[in-house]
């Protein structure tokens, strides 16, 4: 992970200019001319931009084959598809394999921190309890002791410690905090007949079933429906699918904006409207019962990618960028994987059988040598949201206006997505705490996003996130003692119209040969649960055509 420390060179844009592009006018208003307040610390992180920018401009160490080691499997990436796929090959008996990663740390947008007595998430910070159904995860979540037994249904029981505790989740609307997401305070009755009208049609899409028996939407996306009743969804927005059942409510529509914020790093317009029900509709079991409850920890997902870490530790090799896959032409189809060691500064070569790519997709072609030529594929439509993420160190609790501190706190008609509290999960409701703040760059296409993100200094995202959190705590600035601030180029898979449901996403996660594919982005939607069953899929494929004797956990 790159550390800068704090930077008070002057932004390109002015402070107000910034605060009204990422938070609005309304918010810029009320900061008003005063000189913000910054925190006495920070650092600005990020993860290893300067080795991947060197690869995408060319960069290719070389070394000689005789110089490689050999492994059987190569796995390259360490994000959660990546460490599930390790973990999946270790649990099968399989142990001749490495993984390669460029950062010095594993688990990608999952990873987490810890200072002092506090852990907290980097991103990633919760995972619903699976439906029963999904094998592959309670496999997992049984080894972690997690998942402790079963219900009288069948339902996976979680161990309370580990399931989100109350006060679960509230809004900070007209000047109050009130429970749960929607912002039913002065609510109009209009707004609440259309509110439940929603609720009615996303009830229909959980109680249907194909003609194979298969839910409508399901995690992972693979246990789901492909029927053509679901995927010419995809063809529009999901503002689309809102207007035409004639939900204009102001308060409805910015609670759906803000689910397409929080999962997708889109905004309504902007969100396939396939993507925008599956975020309802995926993870309630019917319609007689409530979402997933939801699992936590104070470093959110980063617990889970310490229990994969440890259980494959002696294969990974950190700080260990891919520079080049030559794919051997020969019909045994193995594969030369080049890196580069950022610790020693030299060329690492592995000659391997198969090779399981657990990176984005976005830079297979700069990786795969003649890529274009081995398959006709296109990675030209697998588009990514750029992300900022706070870590807000506060001395004491601020003055709360209505219901208190909860684990998911949300300002209504903020660009950002609020924020979580680290210590909710501990049971500290009074005293030091840390929160995490979200925000999802929305505004632009990627590449003009990850500008936007790359130019600010810590100084400009430091005033921006107290600007935010002021609307709802008058006194935080004089609470916070320390911010780091973490910039994601590419955090996430966009599910744009037309996306999901393409040729092009379906057929990026076959095999070619000995190449295998994994990724959360093969699913067109940004969750644990789908990079983890990428990466055991993917190592499922390696197994089998290795002929290692195994049974499936899918």
């Amino acid at each position: 992970m790159e550390s800068e420390r704090v930077s008070q060179s002057p932004p390109m844009l002015s402070r107000r200019e910034l605060m009204t592009l990422l938070l609005g006018t309304s918010v810029a208003n009320l900061a008003g001319c005063t000189s913000g307040v910054l925190p006495p610390e920070g650092e600005l992180l990020s993860p290893d931009f300067s080795l991947g920018h060197r690869i995408r401009d060319g960069f290719r160490p070389h070394i000689e084959r005789d110089e490689c080691e050999h492994s059987a499997v190569v796995i390259v990436g360490g994000g959660i598809a990546g460490l599930s796929a390790a973990w999946r090959l270790k649990k099968a008996g399989f142990n001749d394999f490495l993984l390669l990663e460029i950062d010095r740390e594993c688990g990608g947008t999952s990873r987490s921190g810890a200072r002092g007595s506090f852990a907290f998430p980097w991103g990633a910070h919760y995972v619903p309890t699976p439906m029963q159904e999904n094998c592959g995860l309670i496999t997992l979540l049984k080894e972690m002791d997690v998942v402790i037994g079963e219900t009288a249904d069948g339902s996976p029981r979680v161990a309370e410690r580990f399931l989100c505790r109350d006060p679960h989740e509230r809004v900070f609307v007209d000047g109050k905090w009130s429970e749960g997401l929607y912002p039913r305070e002065n609510a109009t009755e209009d707004d609440l007949v259309q509110l439940e009208r929603f609720q009615v049609e996303i009830d229909r899409w959980i109680n249907r079933r194909d003609e194979q028996g298969r839910r409508m939407f399901a995690i992972p996306v693979a246990n789901g429906s492909d029927c053509e009743q679901v995927t010419s969804l995809d063809q529009i927005s999901m503002l689309d699918w809102m207007d035409s059942h004639a939900f204009s409510s102001p308060r409805l529509q910015w609670l759906v904006d803000y689910s397409c914020r929080d999962d997708y790093g889109l905004t309504i317009d902007q969100t396939s409207a396939w993507a925008g029900i599956f975020y309802f509709a995926s993870r309630a079991k019917s319609t007689t019962t409530s979402s997933q409850e939801v699992m936590t920890w104070p470093e959110g997902n980063g617990r889970i990618v310490k229990h994969l870490v440890d259980s494959v530790q002696r294969q990974i090799r950190r700080s260990t960028g891919v520079c080049n896959i030559q794919v051997n032409s020969s019909a045994d189809r193995s594969a030369k994987v080049t890196s580069w060691n950022r610790e020693t500064e030299r060329p690492v070569g592995v000659h391997c059988d198969q090779l399981i790519f657990a990176a984005p997709q976005f830079i297979v072609p700069y990786l795969i040598e003649d890529f274009d030529k081995i398959t006709d594929r296109s990675v030209q439509s697998f588009q990514y949201g750029a992300w900022m993420v706070a870590n807000v160190w506060l001395h004491d609790r601020p003055h709360e206006n209505g219901m208190s501190m909860c684990w998911d706190n949300v300002i209504y008609q903020s660009k950002s997505l609020g924020y979580v509290t680290s210590t909710h999960q501990s049971g500290l409701d009074y005293g030091e705490t840390v929160i995490t703040w979200y925000y999802p760059l929305t505004e632009h296409e990627g590449k003009i996003s990850r500008q936007q993100l790359l130019g600010m200094t810590w100084a400009d995202w430091a005033e921006i996130v107290v600007a935010d959190l002021s609307q709802a705590h008058a006194d935080i600035g004089s609470l916070i003692t320390r911010m780091d601030i973490m910039r994601w180029g590419h955090a996430m898979i966009q599910p744009r119209p037309g996306f999901v449901w393409s040729q092009t996403r379906r057929d990026a996660a076959k095999p070619i040969g000995n190449l295998h594919f994994a990724g959360t982005d093969l699913s067109g939607v940004a969750l644990m649960e789908e990079a983890f069953y990428h990466g055991v899929r993917a190592a499922e494929e390696v197994l089998a055509k290795r002929g290692q004797s195994f049974e499936s956990i899918l």
